[in-house]
Order: C-alpha cells, then structure tokens, then sequence
C-alpha cells in the first residue's frame, strides 16, 4: 500500500531539509511507504514546536516546576497541594498549544491505515487533538489534561481541581470514594500503567516499521520498546534533533526538526499526488 503517491523530494529546496539530508529524508519516506504495520514512539521533542515545554533542556520549565515524586505526593496534604501548584503553573505555560506539524503529519498517516499505532511519552493530549482515534493512541505516562481518583478511577476536570485547590487551599478527594484525586499522568515512583504496557507490547511486536520521534529513549521502561521491535525484526528509525543511545541500533537517523522533515514528507505527497495544497489538512492519503 502506498501513502505517498508521487513522492519526489528531488524538487525540494536545501532549506525544506533542515539538518536531515535529501537522502536520509527520502529513504525515511521509502520505508514509511514499503512499511505494512507502522508504529510511530513520540517523545517531548514532537510537542515542543507548540509551545509545550521538553524535560531535559538545561532552561526546561520543568526544573522551575519539578513533578512531586508519587511517594511525597501519597505522603502529606500539603505536598499534594504543592504539586497541584506546579501542575497548574507548567499547564499555564502551554494553555491553549495546539498540534503542530508533527501531529499532523502522524494523524495522516493514522487516518490512511498506514500507522496500526501511536505510543507515547507525552501527556500534553495532542495526539488526540490532531485527529487520530483514541483506540489507537497508547500513553505510557498518563494524561495532563483530566484527574482521577487513585482508587476508582472516577474522572474529574481540571477547572474544578484548581477551584478546590486555589480557593480552598485544599487537596482535591474523591466524592465518590473519598480517595486521593491526582492528576491522570504516571508520576516519578509510581508504577507504569499495566494495561498500556501490554498494549505497547502486542503493537511493537506485530509492526514492520518501529518509528520513534523526538525522545532522548533514556527513560524505563518506555525506551526498551525500539530495542524490542528491532529485535523482533522491524525497521528502526530515531528522528530526533540529539543523538540518542539506540542511535547505533537503528537502521536509519535523522538529527533534525520533526516538524521540517514529517510536514515536507507529506507535503510532498500530497502536492505530487495532485491534491490541491488547502485540501491536504482533511483529505487522507490514498492507500
């Protein structure tokens, strides 16, 4: 099945690369067009063109707003409080970010049948803003964008944890149960969601194309599933702007923008497919 009718990168100028070469940028096309079973492994770096702040920068948002280890945040109602204070100070820093070109580009390749799944580091919920159904979206670190109780699950909003906690100066509980309601991400110390692991699991080893997009792939569990798929002997592709230490696993890498390689990937398919360009943020590729 192709997604890329047409595709001819011939024609783009040196400045469309970014620091991805013409080569590298169309074998990255190549693979993505022969692959059956794409899985495309998103970390920070595909968010961080809309404003949403990466872990690992030395200037990182996040080392003025570190997460409360889960331990601290179970210990005491005034860390809890605490880390609700700083959950809302970095969800103010990118209120409002949309997906960028990255996400899009994905979304595509989701709705053409191309990407069976999406598994990601992230918590900022732009994959499912882009487009791309729920069911194929694995978060392995939770969700920032709702709460839930820790003991039934029982969902809650934002707004209204950050009523409780600025006007009552209060950690949130659970109406339903009484328990502790924290936001719905996987914090430092707590335990990987189970059920999102096996799902990533069964997704690495049934793709051809292992596809891993803006993550340093330093953090475990998450990052042994590229060395799992390449074992199981699909292609392995890191595109991420800094060196990673799979790089020397991979079949290819490319050190360069996501959002400059991904969006001239399916401009490039679209325009040469004969699409008109206004068309190409709702017309899937043809298969």
């Amino acid at each position: 099945m192709s997604c890329l009718p047409g595709f001819d990168l011939d024609r783009a100028e040196p400045s469309e690369m970014g620091m991805a070469g013409q080569n590298d940028t169309r074998d990255l096309a190549a693979l993505i067009d022969q692959a059956d079973q794409m899985v495309a492994f998103t970390g920070a770096g595909i968010s961080t063109e809309c404003g949403v702040p990466d872990f690992r920068s030395p200037d990182s948002a996040w080392k003025r707003h570190a997460p409360i280890p889960f331990p601290d945040f179970l210990a005491s109602e005034a860390m809890r409080v605490e880390a609700w204070r700083r959950k809302f100070a970095m969800d103010d820093l990118y209120a409002g970010a949309q997906p960028g070109r990255g996400h899009a580009a994905l979304a595509r390749l989701a709705a053409a049948g191309k990407m069976t799944h999406l598994i990601t580091q992230n918590i900022d919920g732009l994959h499912q803003a882009s487009g791309i159904a729920p069911e194929r979206i694995i978060e392995l670190h939770g969700n920032g964008t709702y709460a839930h109780c820790l003991e039934c699950r029982q969902r809650y909003e934002l707004f209204a944890m950050r009523a409780i906690v600025e006007g009552d100066q209060r950690a949130p509980s659970c109406t339903a149960c009484g328990g502790i309601v924290k936001s719905a991400t996987i914090s430092f110390g707590q335990s990987m969601p189970q059920v999102e692991m096996q799902r990533a699991r069964r997704a690495t080893l049934a793709c051809d194309l292992f596809l891993v997009i803006g993550s340093s792939l330093v953090v475990h569990p998450a990052a042994a599933f590229p060395v799992m798929a390449k074992e199981n002997g699909a292609v392995l592709v890191i595109l991420n702007k800094d060196p990673t230490p799979l790089d020397s696993l991979a079949d290819l890498v490319l050190r360069a923008d996501i959002g400059d390689v991904l969006d001239l990937i399916m401009r490039k398919g679209v325009d040469d497919g004969g699409s008109r360009p206004q068309d190409a943020e709702k017309t899937p590729l043809s298969p």
